[in-house]
């Protein structure tokens, strides 16, 4: 970027932006997910990484996990049966919170075992950016916000119709499966120029299983059959108001053959059929004196599961139902004050959580977030979230955050911030009955739990020049009252051992984020990450399992013409695992990709990739690692827009 813009993007950021929306520039993009209001990403009160529209389509993505390696601070965790979570610094998957355009989607794994449902709501075709928060946002978001927050931002109508279609497919190098297909559908214009709008996306994806290389018997990825479909109707009755009514529709077949463990094991086939629903009605506002939001939406995940042997897992249906709303006043120039709140009922269908096969929550927050400038270059954000739930009362979640830019090149951000995560509906029912662990142990709920928390502390500088960026952030997070099982009756008796969920454990997670981008040359730039990690579960005293003390990614990025190439690198650091009752380290390991984009015209273009060109196994360095890595991939494909 010429100087003259960079200054320019800066000097933006050192002033204040309540009142007027800021300018965006490449290397400093408008963000909402800090503060839910707009902010540019350098002035935002939290340590933030932007995915693009266009580094989503230069690579294949088959769901949310895909789009987010190699992203600063963020890797990728097991939750069984190959399946993949999404881990922010270290912290479990089921603290990161997903949203889609800023409202929440269901977090599966709350309700059902080994879930990786929320990663795949939203199509990539219809995906403008991706926002990534690291560290706790309760004091929005409330609960799940305990590591971080993912939301999802789609593209939007304009009065200009226009579209694309996008098709990639791939095979995985040998003869053990996993070859994919995608196809892609964006259409988006106005039905009445300046008054109403229509946005529709469509999108198919199939993965084949991939065959376990060690037991053809088995499968290591399972298959995967993806069809999902939304629409959004955008009415703007003057220049301050914009009202959306969406709706999505999505189902998911995944099958796969696996082990049964115990005494006899066996093999059988098994298959889970998922669909998922998502209605929302929101209003948006723009006045002279703030901005409102109001909203209310659906979120619907159900999941029918089949064996061919064996009792199958009974079917499940997680429904949401949420209102929540906003209300922004700018008090002066250097002033603004947000507060708001959210009723949030959430429900329950499964066989296991109780008799009557039903469980249901509601939730209710308030919350208030003063934004001020105290001068030119130094701003302060202060929150606090209290959400009541009738199992455990009301719970507070403040947030003190300060940016400072102490010139046009560098800045310094640093803050403390509080988060937590709710029990389910599970844990918290007393009728909660479940078999673990292949048949040893049952597990029974807890009325009495409480949140899970954390309280989080980080500084970070950045330094911009001329094409050149660094940041470092040192941060830490201690957690307590964390969930665990615990033994209450005939311990160690193998089909009669009695466990009970109780508020016992507590950890501590720090570390160390580096960033850097430098132009090399004409067209050729360097991006690269490097994250450090240090954990303790103060139990034990032990280092936690599956969080790399080491991790990173690079990516060199060549740009001439209508030809764009990105060479791809991901380091994935010695890691501990459980191996029965003792503790082992994992060797690391890196992987390599190349991703190609070729413009033909202005309309049309094909792309093409190798990922994992080394053709990295992990089961040729141990088979304890918490999700398996595909072979090599190669991919093609083409992006028609009209």
């Amino acid at each position: 970027m010429p100087q003259r813009a960079l200054v320019a993007a800066l000097s933006l950021a050192c002033g204040w932006t309540a009142v007027a929306a800021p300018q965006a520039s490449e290397l400093d993009p408008v963000v909402v997910t800090a503060t839910a209001t707009d902010r540019l990403a350098s002035d935002a009160p939290a340590s933030i990484s932007v995915i693009t529209r266009e580094q989503i389509q230069a690579r294949a993505v088959l769901d949310l996990s895909d789009a987010l390696r190699g992203t600063t601070g963020v890797t990728l965790a097991g939750v069984g049966f190959g399946r993949r979570g999404i881990r922010i610094r270290g912290m479990d998957p089921e603290y990161t919170l997903v949203l889609l355009d800023g409202q929440r989607v269901n977090a599966a794994s709350d309700a059902i075992a080994h879930a990786d449902f929320d990663l795949g709501w939203m199509p990539a075709a219809a995906i403008e950016r991706i926002e990534v928060v690291r560290g706790p946002m309760s004091s929005l978001y409330g609960s799940e916000a305990l590591g971080g927050v993912v939301n999802v931002i789609s593209r939007r109508a304009t009065d200009h119709w226009q579209g694309n279609l996008v098709y990639n497919g791939g095979v995985v190098d040998g003869n053990h499966g996993g070859n994919t297909l995608q196809a892609g559908l964006y259409a988006g214009g106005a039905l009445v120029p300046g008054t109403l709008g229509l946005s529709v996306f469509a999108e198919h994806r199939h993965k084949d299983a991939t065959r376990d290389r060690t037991d053809p018997r088995l499968d290591e990825q399972e298959q995967r059959r993806v069809n999902t479909g939304r629409a959004v109707l955008t009415w703007t009755p003057d220049d301050q108001q914009r009202i959306d009514l969406s709706h999505l529709e999505g189902s998911e077949l995944r099958r796969r053959n696996a082990l049964q463990a115990g005494t006899a094991p066996y093999v059988y086939a098994t298959s889970d059929d998922i669909r998922r629903q998502q209605t929302t009605l929101s209003h948006q506002g723009d006045w002279s004196w703030g901005q409102t939001r109001f909203s209310a939406y659906q979120s619907r995940l159900e999941r029918e599961n089949r064996r061919d042997i064996g009792e199958a897992t009974r079917p499940q249906d997680l429904r949401d139902d949420i209102v929540d709303g906003r209300v922004t006043l700018n008090l002066g120039a250097s002033h603004r004050l947000s507060a708001g709140g959210e009723w949030r009922r959430e429900r329950l269908d499964d066989a296991s959580a109780a008799a009557s096969g039903k469980v249901e929550a509601i939730q209710t927050a308030l919350f208030l977030q003063d934004e001020i400038q105290l001068t030119d270059g130094l701003s302060v954000v202060v929150g606090d979230r209290a959400d009541h739930h009738a199992a455990f009362g009301w719970h507070h979640s403040p947030r003190a955050y300060a940016v400072w830019h102490l010139d046009d090149a560098f800045t310094l951000k640093g803050g403390v911030g509080t988060g937590f995560k709710a029990p389910s509906l599970k844990q918290l029912s007393p009728g909660y009955s479940a078999v673990g662990g292949g048949g040893r142990f049952t597990i029974m709920g807890n009325p009495l739990l409480k949140p899970e928390q954390t309280t989080s502390y980080e500084l970070s500088g950045a330094w911009r020049h001329q094409g050149w960026s660094v940041q470092a952030t040192v941060f830490q997070n201690e957690l307590k009252d964390l969930i665990q099982t615990v033994c209450v009756r005939a311990c160690g008796l193998r089909g009669r051992e009695l466990r009970n969920y109780t508020n016992v454990a507590q950890a501590r997670i720090g570390g160390v984020e580096l960033a850097a981008a430098v132009l090399l040359a004409d067209g050729l730039r360097l991006e690269a990450n490097y994250s450090w990690l240090d954990t303790e579960d103060k139990e034990t005293g032990q280092q936690l399992n599956e969080r790399p003390t080491r991790s990173g990614a690079a990516n060199l990025v060549w740009e001439r013409g209508a030809v764009q190439a990105t060479l791809r690198g991901e380091y994935v650091g010695p890691q501990k695992q459980a191996s029965g009752t003792a503790q082992v380290t994992l060797p690391d390991y890196a992987l390599f990709s190349l991703d190609t984009r070729w413009s033909i015209t202005p309309k049309l273009s094909l792309v093409a990739g190798i990922d994992n060109i080394a053709d990295k196994r992990l089961d040729e360095t141990g088979a304890l690692y918490a999700y398996p890595e595909t072979g090599r991939y190669v991919h093609a494909g083409f992006e028609l827009a009209f």
